[in-house]
């Protein structure tokens, strides 16, 4: 997955994912939180390296100590009075990180409505449940103080490269049965041959987009989505994708357009858990097919049954393997680019990362909010990011501001659905 990664990452915005750490209160000093990340982030092996491609032969990229690494060349502090936050979020989203040096950054923005810490990370660092494993590693809760390795270790030689590369070969011959049995459960998680495929309609919402984001946010109570879920008898993330559709479908309304279905790629994690030390990618996508059905709670049950068979799956996140491979061949052959920006597989991508249950700290001072990013490329004008927090659950509303304009319409939506949704479930019980 971390190949499929970079070979993503060429289109109009850089393959990049992070969070907008919103604080309670005043935020730490700049110097004391500066001083305190200076301490922390040399303990992520990860934001000490960079990625360099190996000579013919000698296998895939490979992660290797950056020698002039300084935690002060990835840390602004930006003075934005006339900016809300979210703005100064999504310009640092979308902007490409350098290459030669380790792919992240952070800055401490003073906006219009309060301080915040923006953090951004290449993709190909770490997925969304290792982006959650990094913000862990910095906060005064963690318990990892783990002492630093020699640094920076010496790159490997071209000898070394060559005979790993070799013994990788040995490895993936001897393991070929069971990389092709993975690979046909890795096509039906994909729906191929489990029902005909269906072509996403075309719609105003998908279109090829620009290198602009534009971010919203929606904030609720993980526990009245819980409750929602059980009413029905889903997941948190059936309740997300039933906000999210109708909030689209809303949209293509007001536009004139009337839908059969909406198609949305959903990531599945292979793993439960990642850790400061074990970063990357384990992530499979499932096209989920919703009914445009305009009733929530119709829409939520077909959702629900739609969902069902695929959660009794025992293989997960084996899609990664055709898609691997599909993407790859892609991006050898220069079309990568024509594909992704003209796919008629979906219409967006919605993710969702289980996080954490009480609420952490940054020198001293309480992190409120995480508000979920991620740039995604390719034709889908809006797309949506999911994250649990201390009780609350975030849905980031992620726009390119060309094609879809409504970006309050549709969080407004995604609100509304959530509360027609609440009110249901409980005049349900009672």
């Amino acid at each position: 997955m971390d190949l499929t990664v970079l070979a993503a990452d060429a289109t109009s915005v850089p393959m990049n994912l992070g969070a907008l750490i919103v604080f309670d209160g005043p935020a730490p000093p700049p110097r004391e939180l500066l001083g305190l990340l200076g301490d922390r982030i040399p303990r992520i092996p990860r934001l000490r390296q960079i990625l360099r491609r190996t000579p013919a032969g000698c296998g895939r990229p490979v992660w290797v100590d950056d020698p002039s690494f300084t935690v002060g060349r990835h840390i602004e502090l930006l003075d934005r009075p006339d900016e809300d936050l979210l703005a100064v979020a999504a310009s640092l989203l979308c902007r490409p990180l350098d290459p030669q040096r380790p792919l992240w950054r952070a800055a401490l923005v003073a906006g219009q409505d309060g301080h915040a810490l923006v953090v951004v990370l290449h993709h190909v660092v770490a997925d969304g449940l290792g982006g959650l494993a990094v913000l862990a590693a910095l906060a005064d809760e963690s318990a990892d103080a783990a002492a630093l390795r020699d640094f920076p270790l010496p790159p490997p030689t071209a000898r070394e490269l060559a005979s790993d590369a070799a013994r990788a070969r040995l490895r993936a011959l001897r393991s070929l049965p069971g990389d092709l049995r993975r690979g046909v459960a890795g096509l039906r998680e994909l729906g191929v041959g489990r029902v005909r495929p269906r072509m996403a309609e075309r719609l105003s919402l998908v279109a090829p987009t620009s290198r602009r984001r534009a971010l919203t946010r929606v904030t609720v109570a993980l526990e009245d989505v819980v409750t929602i879920a059980h009413r029905y008898g889903g997941t948190v993330n059936d309740v997300v994708l039933c906000a999210v559709t109708g909030a689209m479908l809303a949209v293509l309304r007001a536009r004139g357009e009337h839908p059969g279905h909406l198609i949305v790629s959903v990531p599945v994690s292979g793993r439960t858990s990642a850790s400061p030390g074990r970063l990357g990618n384990n992530t499979g996508v499932r096209p989920i097919s919703v009914p445009a059905i305009a009733d929530d709670a119709a829409r939520l049950a077909a959702i629900v049954a739609a969902t069902r068979e695929q959660r009794l799956s025992t293989a997960r996140a084996v899609s990664a393997g055709p898609l691997s491979a599909l993407f790859r061949i892609l991006h050898r052959t220069g079309l990568f680019r024509m594909f992704i920006e003209h796919q008629r597989l979906v219409h967006t991508f919605e993710t969702n990362v289980r996080g954490l249950r009480s609420a952490l700290h940054l020198a001293g001072s309480r992190i409120g909010e995480l508000v979920p990013m991620v740039a995604t490329p390719g034709n889908a004008g809006v797309t949506f990011a999911a994250l649990s927090y201390a009780g609350a659950l975030t849905v980031c509303v992620i726009t390119d501001p060309g094609i879809v304009p409504e970006r309050q319409p549709l969080a407004a939506a995604v609100r509304r659905t959530f509360d027609v949704l609440a009110r249901t479930a409980v005049s349900s019980v009672m």
